[in-house]
């Protein structure tokens, strides 16, 4: 199995060394809106603990991710009205993972309107600014 690279983007967010629009944080985690979304409301659910993804995570961390992925999926489908949400979580380069630290996508999805390319583009700051205001507003934050 592959070392931890803590110069990874993500980690770099969670040390406050790249911006990212933060929508929600804990002692445990961080969620913040995925600058290249694939449809409105596209967020990102990481660990603050190191690793690499689901495979070389330790069972105490994924046992505060997931209920937080599931707080943050909840607060999505309503904030955006969504029909449904998909929830993505990528393991090794073979299988689409392209930042080596744990996170969980949280997409909202609607009947008939197919998700953007993943990597289409980097969305406006206003806009990913008023969709992390529309989740903190569900979330109560």
């Amino acid at each position: 199995m592959n070392a931890y690279d803590d110069s990874n983007i993500f980690a770099k967010i969670l040390r406050g060394e790249i911006p990212s629009t933060k929508v929600y944080e804990d002692a445990d985690t961080l969620a913040f809106m995925d600058v290249m979304p694939q449809s409105p409301g596209h967020l990102l659910v990481v660990p603050k603990a190191a690793s690499r993804n689901l495979l070389d995570a330790e069972p105490e961390t994924l046992a505060t991710l997931f209920p937080v992925v599931q707080k943050l999926a909840r607060a999505a489908k309503e904030a955006f009205a969504a029909d449904g949400i998909f929830i993505a979580q990528f393991n090794e380069a073979p299988a689409g993972q392209t930042v080596f630290h744990l996170h969980v996508h949280v997409i909202p999805r609607y009947d008939g309107i197919p998700l953007k390319p993943h990597g289409g583009g980097m969305e406006k700051p206003e806009i990913l600014a008023d969709h992390a205001a529309k989740l903190r507003a569900v979330l109560g934050a």
